[in-house]
């Protein structure tokens, strides 16, 4: 991936808090699409609000406009059951260690996320292990390794997370529309 969406992002941000980097917000963000939630723009950036700490009016526009992009391009990528999302990293130009610290903010945004929209679903012991590997990766040390092998677990663990979300979005998704199918049953008679 390029580095220029996530930098560009990063500068945005960084107007608003040093404290959220863009892979936690794009894991928040797409922890609350795969948990069922149909994010619109005015709701996605309220969202993202609470975790930046600062409200959208202060925010410079082109971080609103920004935001409202990235929410578009993640719920296109999951309607139209692409195989795999687009995961917002650091490109691979940056040093091995920010990206690595990067994929273990990216898995605490979407763990956030996840939860804060989807604390009533059940999840299958898969969807559940998921969670268990993403709350695992989230805790990645930053040890810096910059050897092939420490390059080669790197990709491994960011194509793991393009594809992974996948299956509690799947599962979410039946769910919400069997909840749906059970209501409309229940009205019917």
């Amino acid at each position: 991936m390029s580095a220029a969406p996530y930098s560009a992002l990063a500068e945005l941000l960084a107007q608003v808090t040093p404290h959220v980097s863009p892979a936690e917000l794009h894991g928040h963000l797409l922890g609350y699409l795969c948990a069922g939630i149909e994010l619109d723009d005015a709701t996605w950036l309220k969202a993202a609000g609470e975790l930046l700490g600062q409200p959208q009016d202060v925010w410079p526009e082109a971080l609103g406009m920004a935001m409202q992009g990235l929410r578009a391009m993640s719920a296109k990528e999951l309607g139209e059951g692409e195989m795999a999302v687009v995961v917002l990293l650091p490109g691979d130009d940056m040093p091995l260690i920010e990206r690595t610290r990067a994929l273990g903010y990216w898995c605490q945004g979407f763990l956030a996320g996840f939860g804060l929209a989807g604390a009533s679903l059940s999840l299958s012991e898969d969807a559940q292990e998921v969670l268990t590997d993403l709350a695992a990766i989230a805790q990645i040390g930053s040890e810096d390794s910059d050897t092939d092998e420490a390059e080669g677990d790197y990709m491994e663990v960011q194509e793991y997370l393009r594809v992974a979300p996948l299956l509690l979005f799947s599962e979410a998704r039946r769910q919400l529309r069997q909840a749906q199918a059970d209501s409309s049953q229940k009205t019917l008679h």
